[in-house]
């Protein structure tokens, strides 16, 4: 293939990327909303801890459109800071389960499953979207990609625990899956460490003379 050919190539696989991010990054700042309140009204700790993800995903979308086109060193930096970022769901789960262990009410069953529903719908549509990119910007798609596709996993735990808790009255269901999110949340910041990491001794590397 000819060198403009992958030029032009390159230049078709940045503007696609470029396209996903936006799209990620505001469906995941308008569930934020949804959810957050559906979560301070019913009480429950997972949808509260997965409201904070979509936060946390969408100021972690904007970072990387910011980012596109910088250096390798640049966006290993940036990898670090995403996956501090990706533990903030993580700290807000263990604060909510602490309180529900005051109060400790189950949440309404129906608002939960329906919202949860709807956020696994928004993340699948995002994951899908960014699945082709996974690969193509080191620890800045794996970020991205690895923020909606555990979320996936994430709002199929909480559909789940509103189904348990429509036939059991209690709060435990969701106390677990409040603390899956912040475990699933946890796994995907190392893995994006690691990922920021290759790419630092790969720029150290390529520094040697």
């Amino acid at each position: 293939m000819k060198e403009d050919e992958l030029e032009s190539r390159s230049t078709a696989d940045s503007a696609d990327f470029r396209s996903a991010v936006k799209f990620v990054a505001a469906a995941n700042l308008a569930y934020f909303g949804v959810e957050f309140v559906v979560a301070v009204n019913i009480g429950s700790v997972s949808l509260f801890a997965d409201s904070i993800d979509f936060l946390e995903d969408a100021s972690v979308n904007l970072l990387i459109l910011l980012a596109i086109g910088w250096s390798l060193k640049a966006r290993s930096r940036l990898g670090f800071v995403l996956g501090a970022i990706i533990l903030v769901p993580s700290l807000a789960a263990l604060w909510t389960v602490w309180l529900k262990f005051n109060s400790f009410v189950p949440p309404a069953a129906i608002p939960l499953t329906i919202t949860g529903a709807g956020a696994l719908l928004v993340n699948l549509v995002c994951a899908i979207r960014l699945s082709v990119h996974r690969h193509g910007s080191g620890s800045l798609s794996k970020a991205a990609f690895l923020s909606a596709r555990n979320d996936v996993y994430a709002n199929a735990a909480i559909i789940i625990a509103g189904i348990i808790t429509l036939f059991w009255l209690s709060p435990w269901p969701d106390l677990i899956v409040g603390l899956g999110i912040a475990l699933i949340n946890a796994g995907a910041a190392f893995e994006i460490w690691e990922a920021a990491r290759r790419e630092n001794l790969a720029e150290a590397k390529n520094a040697e003379p």
